[in-house]
C-alpha cells in the first residue's frame, strides 16, 4: 500500500512537523503514535497477516483521527 508517513502525507509541512516535534511535547506524542500506527498497519498489509477486518479497520480509523488532529495543529501553527 505504501507509507502514510507524515512527511509524505504533508510534504508542504516537513519543516513545521520537525519544528513542532521539537517544541511541542503533545505534538511529538501524536506524531510518534501516528508513526507507530502507520508502521503497524503497513506491516500487516505487507505480510497479509490474518487480522480480523474489524481490528484492522480500527487501526486505520485511529490513524485517520490522529492525522486529522495533526493537520489541525499544523494549520493553526501552534507550537
Amino acid at each position: 500500500m505504501g507509507s502514510h508517513a507524515l512527511t509524505i502525507e504533508f510534504p508542504e509541512y516537513v519543516d513545521k512537523i520537525a519544528e513542532l516535534k521539537q517544541l511541542d511535547a503533545d505534538f511529538a506524542r501524536m506524531a510518534n503514535e501516528y508513526h507507530k500506527l502507520d508502521h503497524q498497519i503497513a506491516g500487516l498489509e505487507s505480510r497479509d497477516m490474518p487480522v480480523s477486518d474489524q481490528h484492522f479497520e480500527e487501526l486505520k480509523m485511529q490513524r485517520l483521527q490522529l492525522k486529522d488532529q495533526i493537520y489541525k495543529r499544523l494549520l493553526n501553527g501552534q507550537g
